[in-house]
């Protein structure tokens, strides 16, 4: 009796165990098979039709679209020489006058700052004595060349006339430069107005962008003190590596960006390749830019920029289409539709470069050629 009594609860204990095994089983089926609804329900996407009108969503495909081939480059914006001056002391002085600041725009020939100097008094001084001694050279010159003529004078008293008067007279045009050099009137010394003022004037317009010394500072003539750059004729200055130089050439288009300021794309084109490779083995290469507006762009900005070389075909999707989310790409494709409702599935992308808001779809071949998918989905999905 006891042994049936053993071998019953035996026989009772392992059924009990099979059929929990058996409901464990039953159990993880039944939360893959929630798990597989759920990730089904999530990648699916419903919009009505109503909602498609008023946020005016629209449909776009596979579709072959031109990819140039591209070389990367950096660089900066750059103003041609010309247009870009630097304003030293000619002569050592004390600055007078400096009323601008950075920033400031100035004309060609306005008054940017004075310097003053005791030395200008006594350039003028020399300038003044030259200046006497040439007339009455000049006329002792005439004096002796008329008495050698009519055979009055000997030739050595004409020809000493004549050296006595070429010395004063480049002497009288080095003084006279120097004033000029240092913006002062020769004609105002010889009037009798001496002055320990020398005025500085803008060579170009533009806008300052440098600064230095303030009032009653010494400079010395080595020092500059102002730098003007004029933007009107702004372009970018580009360096490619020396295994691309021979890609390049003159009109290529050129895409740009300003990756410290803005993502937004600028153009340009290739105008000047440079013939000499630099320490390090690089050229460079002098883009003009197509719009070319000084509130945009200032000298000194890095760019970022790629030179489109030949272009060829290739599958793409609107850049529209494609939203990122978690470091993935993905677009909305049509799965089906009724009278009042769009039913969308995602799909993974895989994407390439974007060139004329065309994006490369480099997994295309696995995707439906004839889908429709959704432009204009971000806000819909984006936050997923």
């Amino acid at each position: 009796m006891n042994y049936n009594i053993k071998q019953l609860i035996i026989i009772f204990t392992g059924v009990t165990l099979m059929s929990c095994a058996k409901g464990d089983k039953n159990s993880e089926v039944i939360r893959a098979q929630e798990e597989i609804r759920q990730s089904e329900e999530e990648n699916v996407i419903i919009i009505s039709k109503k909602q498609f009108e008023n946020e005016s969503l629209s449909f776009g495909q596979l579709a072959e679209s031109p990819f140039p081939t591209v070389i990367n480059a950096t660089g900066t914006i750059d103003v041609p020489p010309n247009n870009r001056a630097i304003i030293s002391a000619h002569i050592g002085g004390y600055l007078k006058n400096s009323p601008l600041l950075v920033g400031d725009q100035v004309t060609k020939g306005q008054l940017l700052f004075s310097i003053e100097n005791i030395e200008f008094l006594e350039l003028q001084q020399e300038y003044l004595e030259t200046y006497e001694q040439l007339a009455y050279l000049k006329s002792e010159y005439e004096r002796q060349a008329a008495m050698f003529e009519e055979k009055i004078s000997s030739k050595k008293s004409f020809l000493q006339a004549e050296n006595d008067y070429n010395k004063i007279k480049i002497k009288y045009q080095s003084s006279r430069e120097k004033l000029e050099f240092l913006n002062i009137k020769p004609e105002l010394v010889e009037s009798g107005e001496l002055s320990s003022i020398s005025k500085m004037y803008a060579p170009i317009g533009g806008s300052i962008t440098e600064l230095k010394g303030s009032t009653g500072s010494y400079l010395s003539p080595a020092d500059e003190i102002m730098e003007i750059v004029n933007t009107d004729h702004i372009h970018l200055e580009l360096r490619i590596f020396e295994k691309d130089a021979l890609s390049i050439k003159k009109g290529q288009k050129v895409l740009f960006s300003l990756p410290e300021s803005s993502n937004e794309e600028h153009i340009g084109e290739v105008h000047l390749i440079g013939k000499s490779i630099g320490k390090d083995r690089t050229i460079k290469i002098h883009v003009h830019i197509e719009e070319e507006s000084s509130d945009r762009f200032f000298p000194g900005m890095f760019v970022q920029a790629e030179i489109l070389l030949d272009t060829k075909n290739d599958i793409s999707l609107p850049e529209n289409a494609v939203i990122e989310i978690n470091d993935k790409n993905f677009a909305l494709l049509l799965k089906s539709e009724n009278e009042d409702q769009f039913e969308f599935v995602k799909q993974e992308l895989i994407i390439g470069k974007s060139y004329e808001n065309q994006v490369l779809i480099q997994n295309h071949s696995s995707l439906d050629p004839a889908g429709k998918y959704l432009l204009g989905s971000y806000n819909l999905i984006g936050q997923d």
